[in-house]
C-alpha cells in the first residue's frame, strides 16, 4: 500500500509541480528543536574544535602580519699578537619583495577558509542531529506498533486455542497462530535493537535519549518546497571551495615572493689597539645577497599553481555536484512530503479501528484465522512503513534545507558563535 501511496505522490509531484508552494524562505523551527539543537552543538566536542581552528588561524594571520626578519646582533674580539680588537655590530635582512604582506594576504584567505569550514561543520551537524532523531521517533513509533502487534496475536492465539478446543478451526489453523506469536517476538527484538542503534546515533551528536524535550515530530508544519533552484553561491561546500581557490593562488604569491634574495645589511663599531699602546675607533659596514644558484626554489612556485589548478577545477566539479544535488533534493522532498500527505489523510492508515474490528470478526467466526493474520498484518505493516515514511520525510527536509542554503537560518544555528 505504501508504495502506491510513494508512486501517487511522485506523479503528484511531477504532473502538479509549478503549483507547488513556492516557499523559498520556510518559517523557522520550533523553539523546543532549535533550543535542543543549540544545546546539542555546544556540548559537542565538535564545536570546541571549530572554535580552537578558528583561533589558530586567527594566530597564524597575527603572525604573518608581524615583520618577516629579526634583526642580529653581533659581538666580535680578536687578540692578535700586540694587536687587539673588540667591534659590536646590527644586521638586518630587509623585506624587498614584501614577503610580509604576501603571507599576510595568504594567511588572511586561509582564516576566511576556516570561518566558513566553521558554518559547514555547523551545518553537517545540525543535518546530522535532525536525522538522527527522525531516525529515534520512528524507532519508538515501530516499537510502539510493534507492542500493540504481539499484543493482537497474544490474543489471536488465546482465541485459536479456545476455538481449537471448542472443535471450530483445526490442529492446522491453531498451529498457524503459535507460529504468528513466535514470529511476532522474533520481529519485536529487532525493532528494540533498531532502537537501540538510533539512540546510540542520536547520542553520538549530543541528542538526549532519556528525557527528550521534542516529544513529537511537527511533520504536519513542514512547509512545502521551492520548485525552482536556489543561487548555490550561498552554500558553505561551494563557499569553502572557493576560499581553497582563493588560498591557493596567494600561496602563489608567496612561493614567486620566496625567490626573491632579500639583502642582509649590517653596520659594526669598536676598537683596536696597536701594539697595546695606541687605542683607534673602528667602523664597518657589510652588505650580503643570497646567491639562489643551486636552488632556484622554482619547484616550489610550480607546486603551488598546480594546487591552484586542481583547487579551481574542484570548484567546478563541487558546482556541478551541488546544482544536482539541490535539484535531486527539492524532488525527493516534494515526492515524500506527498506521499505522506497522502497516507496521513488515508482511512486504511487506522491500525487500531481495523485490528478492533478483525478481532471482533474473529470472534464471532465470521473470518478464518488465516484470513485474520493476513488482514492484521497488512494493517499494521502499513502503519510500520508509515513510521518509517515520516523518518524519511525530515530526512528529505533536512537534505533539502542543506542543499539549498536554509538549514542553518531553519533551525537558528546562524545565530550561534
Amino acid at each position: 500500500m505504501l508504495q502506491r501511496l510513494a508512486a501517487c505522490a511522485v506523479g503528484v509531484a511531477v504532473l502538479c509541480g509549478p503549483l507547488a508552494a513556492q516557499a523559498v524562505t520556510p518559517p523557522r523551527a520550533p523553539i523546543p528543536l532549535q533550543s535542543a539543537l543549540a544545546d546539542a552543538w555546544r556540548r559537542h566536542p565538535g564545536s570546541s574544535a571549530v572554535d580552537a581552528r578558528i583561533a589558530a588561524a586567527r594566530a597564524r594571520l597575527t603572525a604573518a602580519g608581524r615583520p618577516t626578519y629579526n634583526p642580529e646582533a653581533e659581538f666580535s674580539a680578536d687578540d692578535n699578537g700586540p694587536d687587539r680588537t673588540a667591534t659590536g655590530g646590527l644586521k638586518l635582512t630587509l623585506d624587498l619583495g614584501n614577503k610580509r604582506g604576501a603571507r599576510r594576504d595568504a594567511a588572511a584567505a586561509r582564516l576566511t577558509q576556516t570561518e566558513v569550514q566553521a558554518r559547514l561543520a555547523r551545518r553537517d551537524f545540525a543535518r546530522q542531529w535532525i536525522t538522527a532523531l527522525a531516525d529515534v521517533h520512528s524507532a519508538r513509533e515501530r516499537l510502539r506498533i510493534g507492542e500493540r502487534r504481539l499484543d493482537s496475536v497474544h490474543r489471536f492465539a488465546d482465541i485459536a486455542k479456545k476455538q481449537y478446543t471448542a472443535q471450530d478451526i483445526s490442529g492446522l489453523e491453531r498451529d498457524l497462530a503459535q507460529l504468528a506469536l513466535d514470529e511476532a517476538l522474533a520481529e519485536q527484538s529487532t525493532l528494540i535493537s533498531e532502537l537501540a542503534d538510533a539512540q546510540a546515533r542520536y547520542s553520538a551528536v549530543g541528542g538526549e535519549t532519556g528525557n527528550p524535550r521534542i516529544a513529537v515530530l511537527p511533520t504536519a508544519q513542514l512547509p512545502g518546497a521551492a520548485t525552482t533552484a536556489t543561487d548555490i553561491a550561498r552554500l558553505p561546500d561551494l563557499q569553502v571551495a572557493q576560499a581553497e581557490a582563493l588560498a591557493a593562488q596567494r600561496d602563489i604569491v608567496v612561493a614567486k615572493k620566496n625567490r626573491v634574495a632579500d639583502p642582509t645589511v649590517g653596520v659594526r663599531i669598536g676598537t683596536i689597539e696597536l701594539d697595546r699602546r695606541t687605542r683607534d675607533r673602528v667602523a664597518g659596514f657589510t652588505v650580503s645577497i643570497p646567491l639562489h644558484v643551486r636552488n632556484s626554489y622554482r619547484a616550489e612556485v610550480e607546486a603551488a599553481e598546480a594546487d591552484a589548478t586542481a583547487a579551481e577545477a574542484d570548484v567546478a566539479r563541487l558546482r556541478l555536484q551541488l546544482e544536482a544535488d539541490q535539484r535531486r533534493a527539492i524532488d525527493s522532498y516534494a515526492a515524500a512530503r506527498n506521499a505522506w500527505t497522502l497516507w496521513s489523510s488515508s482511512r486504511g492508515t487506522d491500525s487500531d479501528r481495523r485490528s478492533a474490528l478483525l478481532e471482533k470478526l474473529l470472534r464471532g467466526g465470521d473470518i478464518s484465522p488465516s484470513d485474520f493474520l493476513l488482514q492484521l498484518r497488512q494493517s499494521l505493516d502499513t502503519q510500520l512503513a508509515g513510521a518509517a515514511l515520516e523518518a524519511r520525510v525530515w530526512r528529505s527536509w533536512t537534505d533539502y534545507l542543506a542543499t539549498t542554503g536554509q538549514l542553518e537560518r531553519w533551525t537558528g544555528l546562524e545565530a550561534t558563535p
